[in-house]
């Protein structure tokens, strides 16, 4: 006989089963959280110069629909896709309100084909080119989480709401460490745009393409949509030490830190016998700098000794300065049957970057420092890793052969003169 107490007992088992099934397991709670889809804004420049009839027979801004309306029918479902324009909305002189011309006219996130095209169908050349504030409005556009994010510029002319210098700008965003790229399309560029649009693009490692003809428009921001899609190297934050005792110790991948005018920031590899530190470093100069500068990589053992050093000085204006160093450990074999102990090489960066007292020093440069340990090539084959190679066999060689063809060449030339006299 079923009482009620027995009903009851039955009962709460089955919701209890019914929790189990619907509650996830340890493994799936453990299981890694869903990718960020990467997020890429197109920012569009509408003003009135758009109206130039020199692209393939008709006007720049029908070209852009055109590259716009292929665009959004191949993005890669992953991608989260915005567009923002310039110089859209206000027809008039009036500089203060032509300079903040722009607007999201269709918000990052998922991409809704039809009504994307709807919007940008709207758009007529109408005003000013603030380059600079719509470029900080994208940036705006795409804050947040940890995925990709990629700004493409379309113009057809430099900035004219200076003195907000979208070079400058395209700096502060670099400086706030946040991997955003910003790449620029010119569509009949002259020089001061080529100029301006390329620094932009150079300032956040984006980059620059000039733009004459529809096909390529479109095949060029295609391109910059799905390499957002790709799987990129994510740069982890390391913070280097004033010396080598307090350094963190890496292993291979690709860091990022930040570098104070003339600053040394320190690091540690454990390196194992057989095995080749290969470390390079890239300074990127995310505001104005003064000319005569200079990156430096140094390995050193712990005790201070130097091991190798790779440098690259410059002057004149640059953007990114990079340098790199190879360092093979000579094989050992087991003592004992131990393993052989690794060696901790030290890697100092040091920068001889300075600017003028208006130019903020915090926070530091964005430095990018990659590490990779592979195996040491065969000694016999390591010929060209340091200079000549291992020994002096090889200068040897070198002595030698130059020797004998200039006994050889000396032979010649005086039986040369001798025959001419003969005759």
């Amino acid at each position: 006989m079923i009482t009620r107490k027995r009903l009851a007992t039955g009962a709460c088992a089955l919701l209890a089963a019914l929790a189990v099934g619907l509650v996830p397991t340890g493994a799936a709670a453990d299981e890694p959280a869903a990718k960020e889809s990467p997020k890429v804004e197109l920012v569009l420049d509408v003003s009135g110069s758009m109206r130039a009839r020199d692209i393939d027979g008709q006007s720049r801004m029908a070209a852009a629909k055109q590259a716009f309306n292929e665009v959004l029918d191949a993005v890669p479902e992953e991608v989260q896709l915005g567009i923002r324009t310039l110089g859209a909305d206000y027809p008039g002189q009036d500089r203060q309100k032509g300079c903040k011309d722009t607007r999201q006219l269709y918000p990052v996130g998922p991409l809704d084909r039809t009504e994307a095209k709807t919007a940008v169908a709207t758009l007529a050349p109408t005003g000013w080119t603030p380059i600079g504030p719509a470029l900080l409005g994208a940036a705006e556009d795409l804050k947040g989480g940890d995925a990709t994010r990629r700004i493409v510029l379309i113009t057809d002319g430099e900035d004219t709401c200076a003195p907000l210098d979208p070079c400058e700008v395209a700096r502060e965003i670099a400086a706030k460490g946040i991997h955003l790229t910003i790449d620029t399309l010119g569509l009949v560029p002259d020089a001061k745009t080529r100029q301006q649009l390329t620094c932009i693009a150079e300032a956040t490692g984006g980059t620059y393409t000039s733009v004459k003809h529809t096909e390529e428009l479109s095949g060029r921001v295609r391109e910059l949509v799905d390499r957002a899609a790709d799987p990129v190297v994510t740069p982890i934050a390391a913070a280097g030490a004033g010396r080598c005792a307090d350094a963190p110790v890496l292993k291979p991948g690709l860091y990022t830190d930040r570098e104070t005018f003339g600053q040394h920031r320190w690091y540690r590899v454990d390196v194992l016998p057989g095995q080749e530190l290969r470390a390079s470093v890239s300074v990127s100069a995310d505001r104005a700098v003064n000319d005569d500068y200079g990156v430096l990589l140094r390995a050193v053992t712990v005790h201070g000794r130097e091991i190798v050093r790779g440098s690259e000085a410059g002057d004149g204006r640059t953007d990114l300065i990079s340098t790199g160093l190879r360092y093979p450990k000579a094989p050992r074999d087991d003592v004992d049957g131990e393993k052989p102990a690794a060696e901790t090489v030290c890697l100092q960066v040091s920068n001889s970057f300075s600017a003028p007292p208006s130019v903020k020093t915090t926070p530091g440069m964005p430095i990018e420092l990659a590490v990779d340990l592979v195996d040491a090539p065969d000694e016999a084959s390591d010929v060209a890793a340091f200079g000549l190679g291992r020994g002096w066999w090889l200068l040897g060689v070198l002595v030698l052969a130059g020797f004998v063809g200039g006994l050889l060449w000396g032979w010649l030339s005086r039986w040369r003169v001798a025959v001419w006299r003969t005759n």
